[in-house]
């Protein structure tokens, strides 16, 4: 066994450049023939005077005496030899094995006590990504796109390892390289593919944006006939870390993860109502949630007397006047910031979780809108005790304020005092409009001697109506269940949100450029579309659960190889997938998967 290096030509540049085979010689009829085993491409990177010592190694792992005459080797060179054994196990002809077929007997005579596994690569969770992927005939659009082999390879593995392994690219490529089988189940190496190739086919991706998302929409409601009555709108933010971007979209604004020391990207998604998306859009950090309505329905082509719901930072007066004037019906949450109840004039409701809703319906003086009043009891004890938390802590700081008064070394100064009070009032999320607050001054009117307060709350805020708010809706012949229940789909989509955030690594983001930065939030709407079509046939079965439980399930299975020295004194390989467990094995049956993913390859040295 060698390494031939070989001098070639590109016939359409003219370059001339070298490429790499490992080969072996073997006797066939009295002749020497040489044999290639495995191409080991133009850029192979051990340096020549270390390929002999490379070779006796993948000579020792094919025949599994590695630990009886151990080569002292570099790790990177170890690692480059378990590599090369892979390749030479992987590339052989596999047998694919389905439930149920009947097993070919392969009786072979072996040293049971020479068995050794190496190669493990998890595959259950690629495996199901790859057929949420074909259900969606994303393999087909990509290509009709143009996007070459290696660029629909390298976008495929960044997706599902988005759906499998969350986070950067960079550890996208690690996973692709050093964890996942997913190169066996396309027939790639990823190891062959620079880090570059997966930024480049990502840079590739966002100029197809709305063509992608347009096509798997109807694919989805095609395949689940859904309608587009109903729209969901909302947006989310995410935050960068490391150096400070280079991207004008990178601005400080109001971070829900609450990390105000860091840039910002907001991001704007359109869903159906069954929580699949329709479009997606990149904002700026500090972009105005209200500005953004109108651009992202503008195209959307949505049925006449479609109902757009949406949260309150949206729902404006001029976006409700535009949704009236372009046909659409809105459902959202009132802005108006007193509360108001009558229970006397209210019918009640219980949640999923058997929660009490108390339910209050107002037609307005020009029967245009609908206002439901509603009341959460479990909501109005959360809201209880946020009230008497802020409370709390502000009365607690009047006291520091107070005793400072009568010690020496403290401000007393009325402006400076009156400044830290403002603040703390700021600082306690409109707490401080319950108190009655007066600091007494001193006869030169300079000093303050005192201070005094008294909490007189206000009628019609969180703290006098707790668990109380308001929905909207031009839709005035719904009835009052219906109308909460429909508005209850926008938790959906803040399940959608949580399930990108925690799930599906949409934060942070580690990339600086612009381009980069959309579309590491682009993969994530991909992977969350494929993951949203699993969960969904999967709920249709009666199968529920989170997409980190389902993952946790899948991710236990593995490839790989399992060698043997036989009694001829040649050594076995077998690579093939572990036998799923119970739980995975039902879910493959309902998906319909292989459930032994990858077949079976053996080789003999």
């Amino acid at each position: 066994m060698f390494i031939r290096r070989t001098k070639t030509r590109n016939t359409k540049t003219g370059e001339s450049y070298y490429t790499h085979r490992l080969v072996r010689s073997e006797r066939v009829d009295g002749k020497v023939r040489q044999q290639t085993l495995v191409n080991l491409g133009r850029h192979f990177a051990v340096g020549q005077e270390l390929w002999p010592a490379l070779c006796a190694y993948v000579e020792q792992l094919l025949s599994a005496q590695e630990e009886l005459y151990p080569i002292e080797l570099p790790t990177h060179i170890q690692q480059e030899g378990q590599h090369i054994l892979a390749q030479l196990t992987e590339n052989k002809p596999k047998s694919q094995q389905h439930e149920g077929q009947e097993k070919k007997e392969d009786i072979q005579s072996v040293d049971v006590n020479s068995l050794q596994l190496v190669q493990p690569r998890s595959v259950g969770v690629e495996q199901a990504g790859l057929w949420a992927m074909e259900q969606l005939e994303f393999d087909t659009l990509i290509e009709g796109l143009g996007f070459s082999g290696p660029q629909k390879a390298a976008l495929i593995g960044l997706i599902i390892a988005r759906m499998a392994a969350p986070g950067s690219e960079l550890s996208s490529y690690r996973w692709l390289t050093n964890t996942s089988a997913l190169g066996e189940l396309l027939d790639v190496d990823y190891s062959k593919m620079s880090q570059m190739q997966l930024y480049r086919a990502s840079d590739l991706l966002m100029k197809h944006r709305e063509t992608i998302e347009k096509h798997l929409f109807n694919r989805v409601s095609d395949l689940f006939g859904l309608s587009c009555t109903i729209t969901l709108y909302d947006l989310t933010n995410t935050y960068f870390e490391g150096s400070e971007p280079s991207n004008p979209k990178a601005q400080r604004g109001r971070s829900k993860e609450k990390r105000t020391d860091c840039p910002l990207l907001t991001l704007g998604l359109v869903l159906d109502g069954s929580g699949f998306i329709r479009r997606s859009e990149v904002f700026a950090g500090n972009v105005s949630e209200a500005n953004t309505l109108q651009s992202m329905l503008a195209g959307l082509q949505a049925p006449k007397n479609a109902l757009v719901i949406m949260d309150r930072g949206v729902a404006t007066e001029a976006n409700l006047g535009w949704l009236r004037e372009n046909g659409y019906r809105y459902l959202v949450v009132s802005r108006k910031r007193k509360r108001q109840f009558d229970p006397e004039q209210a019918i009640t409701i219980e949640n999923s979780s058997k929660e009490k809703i108390h339910l209050q319906k107002v037609i307005s003086d020009d029967g245009q809108e609908l206002r439901l009043y509603c009341f959460s009891e479990g909501r109005a004890k959360k809201e209880e005790g946020i009230s008497k938390r802020f409370a709390q802590r502000f009365e607690q700081e009047l006291e520091k304020i107070s005793e400072g008064l009568s010690r020496p070394h403290t401000v007393k100064r009325l402006d400076k005092l009156q400044e830290r009070i403002g603040r703390l009032k700021q600082k306690n999320h409109g707490i401080g409009q319950h108190y009655h607050i007066d600091l007494i001054p001193d006869d030169r009117n300079k000093n303050a001697t005192a201070l005094r307060w008294e909490r007189k709350p206000v009628e019609g805020t969180m703290l006098t109506r707790p668990g109380v708010y308001c929905l909207r809706s031009n839709e005035t012949g719904w009835g009052d269940e219906q109308m909460w229940r429909t508005y209850t789909m926008l938790t959906d989509l803040e399940a959608v949100f949580r399930t990108m955030k925690s799930e599906m690594g949409l934060r942070p983001i580690f990339h600086s450029k612009e381009e980069r930065s959309d579309g590491h939030l682009f993969i994530t709407v991909l992977a969350y579309q494929f993951v949203k079509l699993i969960r969904l046939t999967l709920g249709k079965h009666g199968h529920h659960g989170s997409w980190h439980s389902l993952r946790q399930v899948l991710a236990v299975q593995r490839r790989v190889t399992a060698t043997f020295r036989r009694a001829d004194g040649r050594t076995l390989h077998v690579r093939k997938a572990t036998r799923p467990e119970p739980e995975q094995l039902a879910i493959s049956r309902l998906l319909g998967l292989n459930p032994n993913p990858g077949g079976v390859s053996k080789v003999v040295h």
